[in-house]
Order: structure tokens, then sequence, then C-alpha cells
């Protein structure tokens, strides 16, 4: 498997995914700022049909301006019309509760990746509760369905924030060709699969997970098989998993 895997991961991660991936959106920008703003509201309005995604994000971004996070220390979302769809069901009023508490982070800290690394944490689902807790802390306790929780009554059945974990491969892996890499603290094998339902369907049919739900359990049930065949960089597969799809 790992041979065939392998090959795909070599197949599929080119230059030519990003034309057609999400992750252009983060790579037309320099600053690390802008770069993190981006990759975690591009990555939240990933689902769906992916020319539908394509489209909403350019969209988003063009409102945003030159530098989104200039748009988001000056407030500039406060006038924004709420009800006014971004993608699906995520409107202009989530986008201004995310913008909310990105500018009370970076208010303290001089990058999001900060606060996934509080106190020197290395593990992912820490992370993106510190960042959850963050953000609803900002917005008066309110949360959100956009920014999962990876705990909930049992952890052990939280969510894949898959999203999140997209956001996160983007920004930690640096393979020279895909991904950006701009993150130091966390390293990529400290990773998690972002799961959705066709890496799941996927990975039942290699046999790297017979669980039935897509939740936090599966992402590190499938991760750990990974980390088997690459402990330094696992979440290298998630374009393999992806190239199996395709080629099915």
């Amino acid at each position: 498997m790992k041979a065939y895997l392998d090959e795909l991961v070599i197949k599929y991660n080119t230059p030519e995914f990003i034309e057609n991936d999400p992750v252009q959106f983060p790579r037309r920008y320099s600053e690390k700022k802008d770069i993190e703003i981006v990759s975690f509201l591009i990555a939240t309005i990933a689902w769906g049909k992916r020319s539908m995604i394509l489209n909403s994000a350019n969209k988003l971004l063009n409102a945003m301006g030159k530098s989104p996070y200039d748009f988001v220390m000056s407030e500039g979302w406060k006038n924004m019309e709420p009800d006014k769809c971004v993608h699906r069901t995520f409107f202009n009023r989530d986008l201004v509760y995310y913008c909310n508490g990105l500018r009370d982070i970076y208010e303290e800290y001089q990058s999001l990746e900060d606060i996934f690394a509080l106190d020197g944490n290395h593990d992912a689902w820490q992370g993106i509760q510190n960042f959850r807790d963050r953000i609803q802390a900002a917005n008066d306790g309110e949360s959100s369905v956009h920014i999962s929780n990876p705990c909930c009554e049992n952890p052990k059945k939280g969510s894949a924030c898959k999203r999140l974990h997209l956001a996160l491969r983007w920004l930690v892996r640096n393979d020279g060709i895909v991904d950006i890499g701009i993150w130091n603290k966390i390293k990529p094998s400290d990773l998690m699969i972002p799961l959705d339902v066709h890496v799941g369907r996927i990975s039942r049919e290699l046999g790297l997970v017979d669980r039935k739900s897509n939740d936090r359990t599966t992402v590190e049930s499938i991760t750990s098989k990974l980390r088997e065949l690459d402990p330094q960089d696992p979440i290298k597969y998630d374009f393999a998993l992806f190239g199996y799809g395709v080629s099915q």
C-alpha cells in the first residue's frame, strides 16, 4: 500500500493541483497575516461543488480588498449586510463573527500560530480548541457552527474539524509545491487528516479504518495508520487519498 500511495502523492502533489484547489487563494499573498486569515476563511467555505467554492472565494477576497489583515483590523466588516450569502450557509454575519474573533487574537498575538501553539502546545486538537474558544469569547460567548468543536461532551466523538485541519495543512506543511508552510511551531508530524465523506469512504476501501462515523476518533485512526507510512509527514497522503478517489 505504501508504494502505491507514495506514487499517488507524486502524481497529484504537483503545481497543476493548485489551479482547481482552494489552496490557490492563500498562495496569492506574501504577508504572513494575510496568508493566515485567508487560509482559515477559505478553508471554512471549502465544501460543496468545487467550482462554487472557487467562485465564492474570489468574491469574498474581492470584498476584503488588497489586505485581508487590514480589512480585519480596520473593522471593514462591520458595515456588511448580515444576511448576504457568501457561500451556501455561510453569510456575512458569519464572516463578521469570524473577523471579530480574528481581530481580538491579533490585538494580543503576532500570529494565529501563537494561539494554536499556546504554552508550547503541539496537539492539533488542543490548538483548534484554543482557536475556537478565543473567537467565541470575542463574540460574547456565542459559538458558530462554522468553527467546529473538537470536543463536544465526549472528545472521542467530537467533530472531525475537516476544514480547520485543511487550513493547518496549508500553513504547516512546506512541500515546496502545493502547501505553503509558513508556520514552524507546529510540525507536519502533528497534523491530522482533513476528513470529509470522500476521504472517509476511500480510507475504508483501503482498509485504513473500519469505523462508519466521520468523527474525531476516525480522524485519529486514519492518521495513525498514515503515520506508520510516514511518521514525519503523514498528511502528505491527503493527496494520495484524493488521487485514489479520482482514479476510481
